[in-house]
């Protein structure tokens, strides 16, 4: 298989890009994005010489994902911030009592390391409400809560400064800056720092030698910089730092909202998402540099549609969390996995030696509102997921298989021994369904295959095989294909494919989505064998 690198399209050069005040001793190149995957709200900072990337969920959970690179150009997922959605609305977040809490969640959000206990701290407003911090030792260990403060700091930015006490910068056109007590579970004061005229959000908060940033967006095509060189609350100036830059991708939306952060030379890096829909926000990267005054300045307004030396010499990770192969090894999931909103943690397990049991956690003939469906972001510009599963224990109406994930989405499964192609599911007004679909195509599955006591929870092993492809380039058919086998070999296109939508309004973009659900009754079970995605086609 080519590399991810040069299958995305971001080709190794020897061309040198010069800009202002960029040091960079390397002659490999990249091109945005930097890793087409759904990674929006980012947040992104250094410790030593690593460098760390938050990103928001909404109501997949676990939440706030967590990355780790050593060049900022070549990522892994490392974990989560927040373990499980134990937010205001429990019922909601776990799909429970007829309750669903889509578009709600975890949004722009902030993660940082605090020298002085060297720890790591999240902090985010969830449902206008209140604001929840969490923290670990390790970033891929354990996070615990260990606040939530009566404030909703929106879209925030948190800095513990020099003498290591903790500000969050937030708000919406009016911006400004809370001080919070040293274990970060109370607010001490809130200034209002800057009155805006236009609306703006997305704070980034920065001490640069003395000098104080924030940076917002106002999405989604612009970037900010508010600068004060009189102390944290001001008085702040604004400048702009990208307007309306081009992607460099067909069909995509403008570089905004995101971060700065500083290389170990010294080198800055401005980090924004692009909209990329249908497969969502995705991470882009271009060097920048301070003017005489002291203003973060692009090179040029098109630098992000530009190749550039990598800021370090490459260090080329683990693709294993972006894209392969899963055989679910246990004892838990990989950190590229989200359930969509909170599991049963009762209804999965993992089978020996290898595979994941997925039991029925759900009687509904509706997959938005079905429990422990396991999501993974589409890798663009476009992809394979494969599945192999084991119905040998299904019960009679038990609906499992692979959709491609969003608002608007299809599926393809299995049920009661027929394959099936579902499209047209949808979501209207608060989230809730307004279409349960309707099935396209199907197929039976041969009776020799068939294991004996198949609808009774029969134990003979028997697998079937879902494959879908999905193009979630905008510029591109925006077609998710469906495929079935019975052999894991041979594979069959089934229906015809399903053009994904481009709006923004559910703001995740599609995901690949495993689920097993009851129609009838509780009891039956699935074991996922495997899960392959690959780059391209299969």
């Amino acid at each position: 298989m080519a590399s991810l690198r040069t299958l995305l399209g971001l080709a190794v050069g020897t061309a040198m890009i010069s800009a202002q005040g960029n040091t960079a001793n390397t002659t490999a190149m990249y091109s945005n994005p930097i890793l087409w995957e759904d990674l929006a709200d980012l947040d992104v900072f250094r410790v030593n010489d690593t460098y760390y990337y938050s990103a928001d969920s909404f109501a997949f959970s676990p939440g706030a994902p967590i990355l780790k690179s050593y060049d900022l150009v070549n990522w892994e997922f490392i974990g989560h911030s927040i373990p499980t959605l134990n937010f205001s609305d429990p019922t909601a977040y776990s799909l429970e009592d007829g309750q669903q809490a889509y578009v709600r969640g975890v949004w722009a959000s902030s993660m940082r390391y605090r020298p002085r206990n060297g720890k790591f701290y999240w902090i985010g407003c969830v449902d206008f409400n209140q604001s929840y911090v969490y923290s670990a030792s390790d970033p891929t260990g354990e996070w615990t809560q260990t606040g939530q403060i009566a404030t909703c700091y929106y879209d925030c930015g948190l800095l513990f400064d020099d003498d290591d006490t903790p500000y969050v910068a937030y708000g919406n056109t009016n911006i400004s800056i809370a001080t919070l007590n040293s274990d970060l579970t109370a607010q001490v004061s809130t200034t209002r720092i800057f009155n805006g005229t236009f609306y703006i959000e997305g704070s980034r908060l920065y001490n640069i030698n003395g000098t104080y940033y924030v940076l917002n967006t106002q999405p989604a095509s612009r970037e900010w910089t508010l600068k004060s060189s009189g102390g944290i609350f001001g008085p702040y100036e604004q400048q702009i730092l990208a307007d309306r830059p081009p992607s460099g991708t067909p069909g995509s939306g403008y570089p905004h909202q995101g971060g700065i952060v500083d290389t170990p030379e010294g080198d800055w890096y401005y980090m924004p998402f692009i909209d990329d829909y249908p497969g969502g926000r995705v991470p882009a990267l271009t060097p920048i540099y301070f003017d005489s005054d002291g203003w973060p300045r692009l090179p040029s307004n098109d630098s992000i549609a530009l190749p550039h030396p990598y800021p370090q010499p490459p260090v080329h990770l683990s693709t294993s969390t972006l894209y392969g192969l899963d055989t679910f090894n246990g004892p838990s999931l990989g950190p590229q996995w989200e359930w969509n909103h909170n599991p049963n943690t009762s209804a999965y397990s993992f089978a020996h030696p290898h595979g994941l049991i997925l039991h029925t956690a759900t009687v509904t003939p509706d997959l938005f509102r079905a429990r422990n469906t396991l999501t993974h972001r589409i890798l663009g510009p476009n992809s394979t997921a494969t599945i192999e599963l084991d119905i040998s224990r299904m019960r009679r109406g038990d609906k499992a298989g692979l959709a491609l994930f969003r608002d608007n989405m299809a599926y393809i499964g299995v049920q009661d021994g027929i394959v099936c192609l579902q499209r047209n599911l949808s979501l209207g007004a608060g989230w809730n369904t307004i279409s349960d679909g309707y099935e396209e195509a199907s197929v039976a599955i041969p009776k020799a295959a068939t294991p004996p006591g198949y609808y009774g929870g029969g134990r003979a092993k028997q697998s079937v095989w879902f494959r879908l492809h999905a193009d979630i380039a905008p510029a591109s058919d925006l077609l998710g294909t469906f495929y079935y086998s019975f052999d894991g070999h041979d594979f069959t296109q089934l229906g015809t494919p399903y053009l994904m939508n481009t709006t923004y309004y559910f703001f995740m973009g599609y995901r690949f989505g495993i689920f097993n659900f009851a129609t009838e009754e509780l009891g039956g079970s699935v074991t996922v064998k495997s899960f392959d995605m690959v780059p391209g086609m299969a």
